[in-house]
């Protein structure tokens, strides 16, 4: 082979290693979240939304939930995804559930305000957390967010999973449950009104406790956690304000994603907050303020840049 030809051949090696790798730069996974949670339909606008604003930008959406997302980041398997507040902070620490520091994980804007529902049977006899000892509670699957604050909950009410029989399923396979009785109690971290719990309301009659006695105590296993108040007729036959813990949802990504990109990224969330608005009303109103809220997860430098530009200080 002549050196001319050994030439042309490392030349087109080089330029098909240099365009695969800007093509990989243009290729993000999301996690978004479990079946029959708000985080799908989100996660699809998110990919429309973000192929239309980055030209040649690829995004492949794939399910998830809080936990498993920002071990995903962290260890490669994915870009960026949704998060909730509380436990991406928990694993910048490296607390429990997670077992190390995470360095990879950079927030890029806080979207809506989470709330951890505890829904009962309304013939069921339950008017308190305790009052599920011995019977049926359903939740997410282990490694989800609101499955991490059920031990929370339980803990916080003198209880564990072996005082319980407890169901790890999804948001669609846990209503199934509560409609057929095979559990008596429903926990879920989400926005409101819940499409689940909507659908149990609609065959049973359902009641959401009040978790303003277990404040204290679900604070002083993180205080990320807040009360928040679910209005008076949310759900079916709810005629009273109900108070229940609240955190918030956020997108997280690989701090090793290109700053240019995520500048876009953030850039495009705030021009499509009605869109957005449009699957989860929560994000009515959404503002570079409120997206640029410290969580106490560091900014990605691309999230950065796009608050500075709007006036907002972030650390």
């Amino acid at each position: 082979m002549s050196k001319k030809v050994k030439l042309a051949l490392l030349a087109a090696g080089t330029a098909l290693a240099l365009s695969t790798g800007l093509a990989q730069a243009d290729e993000v996974r999301l996690m978004t979240g479990p079946q029959g949670g708000i985080w799908v339909p989100l996660g699809g606008q998110l990919k429309d939304i973000w192929e239309k604003a980055i030209p040649g930008f690829q995004v492949q959406s794939l399910p998830g939930a809080g936990v498993a997302n920002v071990r995903a980041i962290e260890t490669a398997k994915a870009e960026v995804g949704f998060g909730n507040t509380i436990t991406t902070a928990d694993a910048i620490k490296g607390n429990p559930p997670f077992n190390q520091p995470h360095a990879s994980l950079c927030n890029v804007a806080s979207l809506y305000p989470q709330y951890f529902q505890v829904v009962a049977l309304a013939d069921a006899g339950i008017n308190s957390v305790k009052d599920i000892k011995g019977k049926a509670l359903t939740t997410q699957p282990k490694g989800n967010t609101g499955e991490q604050i059920t031990q929370h909950m339980l803990q916080v009410n003198g209880l564990s999973y072996s005082d319980v029989k407890t169901s790890f399923v999804s948001y669609t396979d846990s209503a199934t449950q509560m409609k057929d009785n095979q559990a008596q109690m429903f926990t879920l971290g989400t926005g409101i009104p819940a499409a689940s719990i909507m659908d149990i309301a609609a065959g049973r009659d359902i009641k959401l406790l009040d978790l303003s006695d277990a404040i204290d105590g679900m604070r002083k296993i993180n205080p990320g956690y807040t009360l928040l108040e679910v209005p008076a007729g949310t759900y079916p036959k709810q005629d009273k304000v109900v108070k229940v813990i609240g955190y918030a949802t956020h997108i997280v990504a690989s701090c090793k994603l290109p700053e240019e990109t995520v500048y876009k990224m953030t850039k495009a969330i705030l021009d499509n907050v009605s869109s957005l608005a449009a699957t989860s009303k929560a994000m009515a109103g959404l503002t570079a303020q409120q997206m640029a809220v410290d969580v106490g997860v560091p900014f990605h430098p691309g999230a950065a840049k796009f608050y500075k530009e709007k006036g907002v200080a972030v650390k």
